[in-house]
C-alpha cells in the first residue's frame, strides 16, 4: 500500500511538472505589430496598486498608488516604449501568456508582469 501512494505522489509531482512546463512553453515574445493589436486600447494592471492604460493615439496614463501620470506608448524596434517621465522610462520585451504579460526592460531596469484586459469604466 505503502508503494503506490509513493507511485500516485511520483505521478502527480510528474503531472505538476509537465502542466508548468506546458504553461512556460505557451509565453510567446510579440512583435511590434503584435504589441499595438494587443495593448491599444486595453490596460496592464497587476489588478491591485497600478495600472497603465494604452489609448489608440498613443497617449499612456498610469495610475498607482492613487496617483495619475500622463505620457505616451510607442512601439520601436519590436519594443513597447512607455515615457512618463519617471526613471523607469524606457523599452521593454513583451510576452505574453493567455493574458498575462511580462515586460523585461531592454537596458537597466526592472522586469514586470500585469493582466492585459478592457479598461475599467469600458466593459
Amino acid at each position: 500500500m505503502k508503494r503506490l501512494a509513493t507511485v500516485l505522489a511520483a505521478a502527480a509531482l510528474g503531472l505538476i511538472s509537465f502542466e508548468t512546463d506546458a504553461a512556460a512553453e505557451k509565453l510567446q515574445r510579440l512583435s511590434g505589430t503584435q504589441i499595438r493589436t494587443k495593448f491599444a486600447g486595453m490596460q496592464l494592471t497587476d489588478e491591485v496598486h497600478w495600472r497603465h492604460v494604452y489609448d489608440r493615439d498613443g497617449t499612456l496614463r498610469s495610475y498607482s498608488m492613487g496617483t495619475r501620470k500622463d505620457g505616451k506608448w510607442t512601439i520601436e524596434k519590436d519594443e513597447l516604449c512607455l515615457y512618463l517621465d519617471e526613471r523607469d522610462d524606457g523599452c521593454y520585451q513583451v510576452s505574453l501568456a493567455g493574458k498575462s504579460v511580462t515586460m523585461t526592460p531592454s537596458g537597466l531596469g526592472v522586469t514586470f508582469e500585469g493582466v492585459l484586459q478592457i479598461p475599467a469604466g469600458q466593459n
